[in-house]
């Protein structure tokens, strides 16, 4: 990424447009390319896969990331695989990040049938590391605050060795495809009479009380934004 790139806008079509990469060889009618769903998708969640290929060979790695407008910004050290492999000057990094919501364990009458209700969503792209110092910034404020929304305000910046230790790297949400499964099991019409329970098992995200540290200075309340959170 160049020192003078500038964060893509949010605005833009309502869908992205499916290209050979997005489009899904097995249950088609699952993909969608809502901006905004995929956008939700995206925002619920912590950890994405990235998956790129090193030495001829496939690797996935799990980290942090957040999305600002149409750009996702993905946590990782200045030793990191994905970064040492961008290059210098950086020429980028073809890569596929996955995001995946598992809401419901499908249970069907027959082994075949089982599955799970999911969101999901599939990016491939060119991946650049970020070295303009302002997109630096935002991107790690950004990263912070998607995990709770407020915190970066109410910590210690990184200071320079920890910045130096710190590696960012960009993605544009480009070439983009959600796809989900809702619904009840899908078992055979020779199969409905059979004895067996069916359905679906709901899974749902939640929070617990915030824990404090064993080293928590007295006095200190918990902030606000924790909880609402």
């Amino acid at each position: 990424m160049s020192e003078t790139s500038t964060q893509p806008s949010a605005t833009g079509p309502a869908a992205y447009t499916p290209t050979d990469r997005t489009v899904p060889t097995r249950s088609r009618e699952r993909a969608a390319y809502d901006r905004e769903l995929v956008h939700a998708i995206l925002d619920e969640g912590y950890v994405c896969h990235l998956g790129f290929v090193r030495d001829g060979a496939p690797v996935v790695l799990p980290t942090l990331y957040a999305r600002v407008g149409e750009r996702l910004y993905v946590h990782g050290s200045t030793g990191s695989r994905p970064l040492r492999m961008t290059g210098r000057p950086d020429p980028g990094l073809a890569v596929c990040l996955t995001v995946t919501h598992v809401d419901g364990l499908v249970l069907a009458r027959s082994a075949f049938h089982h599955s799970i209700n999911y969101r999901s969503v599939v990016v491939h792209g060119i991946a650049h590391e970020v070295t303009d110092p302002e997109e630096r910034v935002l991107a790690l404020d950004t990263l912070v605050d998607h995990i709770v929304p407020g915190r970066s305000a109410d910590i210690r910046p990184a200071n320079a060795k920890e910045l130096a230790a710190t590696a960012v790297i960009s993605l544009d949400l480009d070439e983009v495809s959600a796809k989900l499964r809702t619904g009840d099991p899908s078992d055979e019409p020779e199969d409905l009479s059979l004895p067996h329970w069916t359905g679906v098992v709901p899974l749902a995200k939640g929070y617990g009380a915030p824990v404090p540290a064993n080293d928590l200075a007295p006095g200190i309340e918990l902030p606000g934004y924790l909880k609402t959170l």
